[in-house]
């Protein structure tokens, strides 16, 4: 008799708690207005939130148990709209949830909020129990209800992709749910936008933004997307021309495209060896794949180039491979002195005559290949340039010393003159 006095008045006394909770988080501008869903509690209601708020198991199976039907209501709500589910989820006492859901509370969106929470123990337990409720072409738990926290386009897979949760996502996605489609382009006019944007357009735009929030979720991409690299590119695009579509919201695109440019720069850290760098960089979905003795084309570096992904082009590791490249034809050069650099410049430019010949007569021969290399193409353009115009800057030398008359009763002049020009 004791002890249910003390409970009665420890249950009596936690009103106040209620009452500050409720000061709190105001609804609306009357901070003393409740959910209209909410209704007085019971002595007895009270009692069961309080035994499921210290998560006090055998006190929460004797109200559930024993209390006659009609008496107590187990999907009761305190004042701030937390059912008994609820505040097992928010503690994370996945016992209590287990009592709570085989004794038939009401899920609602519960699903959600463990999701949001990131309680995957939880949304492993409601996931099985929607899967065995659930009856087909019927709204789901959290699509039944009119929700309060989460807006109707928030699906269990969008909430576990802006929590970037990889195992929660893994979840959803192992139960056969279908990757998240692209949302409508910003200038789409079918019907449902047209709907949509003449209902509410703040909405409708908030809900574009929360899709592609998702979709630039980096564990998403990595676990829907057969090529991550080439997805995060494709969205860090879109993302840069909503931000034109939609300047109000700029900042959020470019933040969102940011954290598409991290991924899939991130990616590149994940590169162990010079060869699987080379598979990425130059893997083409729409080509062959790389053989070992094939020239590398880079298409996927070039694709970087071509949607302005700065940051994967400035890797280390991708300049590092370039870098390699560049100096194929003359290994170390970069880690020798000036004079000893300046000498194999020098000799190579000299000889590029020679080279340029060899390569004409027999292109597949080691001088052939030789000058093929990227560094020695420079260097022999670049001494073929100068001489060039070393042979323009002797004609005009020659011009301004005889005069123009003198210059052009020569045929021969007039023949350098056209064969420059060429």
């Amino acid at each position: 008799m004791r002890e249910d006095l003390e409970e009665e008045a420890e249950v009596e006394g936690s009103d106040m708690n209620y009452d500050s909770i409720k000061m709190n988080y105001p609804i609306g501008s009357n901070p003393n207005q409740v959910p209209p869903q909410y209704k007085p509690l019971t002595i007895l209601e009270k009692r069961f939130l309080l035994a499921v708020e210290r998560g006090d198991l055998p006190a929460v199976r004797r109200y559930i148990v024993e209390t006659p039907a009609g008496e107590m209501n187990i999907n009761c709500c305190d004042p701030i709209g937390r059912s008994g589910l609820l505040m097992a989820i928010d503690n994370e006492n996945l016992e209590m949830c287990e009592l709570l859901i085989n004794a038939g509370v009401e899920m609602k969106d519960a699903l959600l909020h463990a999701i949001n929470e990131e309680f995957v123990e939880a949304v492993e337990l409601l996931l099985d129990n929607e899967d065995q409720t659930h009856v087909a072409d019927q709204p789901h738990s959290w699509e039944a209800v009119e929700r309060e926290t989460f807006t109707s386009d928030i699906t269990p897979l969008v909430l576990a992709a802006h929590r970037n949760n990889y195992e929660i996502i893994k979840i959803i996605l192992d139960r056969g749910t279908s990757p998240m489609p692209a949302p409508h382009d910003a200038r789409c006019g079918c019907k449902d936008c047209r709907l949509a944007n003449k209902e509410d357009c703040l909405r409708h735009s908030r809900s574009r933004i929360n899709a592609y929030k998702a979709l630039c979720s980096p564990s998403l991409i990595a676990l829907s997307s057969k090529d991550p690299i080439l997805t995060a590119f494709e969205l860090s695009w879109q993302l840069r021309r909503l931000s034109f579509l939609e300047p109000e919201f700029k900042c959020e695109y470019l933040e969102l495209r940011r954290q598409c440019q991290s991924f899939a720069t991130a990616l590149l850290d994940h590169t162990r060896t010079t060869e699987e760098l080379q598979v990425l960089l130059n893997y083409d979905p729409l080509g062959d794949p790389l053989e070992t003795h094939g020239r590398m084309q880079l298409a996927r570096l070039k694709l970087a180039i071509r949607v302005k992904q700065k940051l994967f082009c400035a890797h280390a590791n991708v300049q590092q491979l370039l870098a390699s490249i560049w100096y194929e034809g003359l290994p170390g050069f970069r880690r020798k002195n000036i004079i000893v650099q300046t000498i194999q410049l020098l000799l190579i430019g000299l000889l590029f005559p020679i080279l340029s010949v060899a390569y004409i007569l027999a292109p597949h021969s080691l001088i052939g290949q030789f000058i093929k290399k990227p560094f020695i193409k420079f260097i022999s353009h670049s001494a073929s340039y100068i001489t060039f115009l070393r042979l323009i800057w002797s004609e005009v030398k020659q011009l301004w010393d005889l005069g123009i008359a003198d210059y052009l009763s020569d045929m021969w002049n007039i023949l350098d003159f056209i064969t420059n020009s060429l």
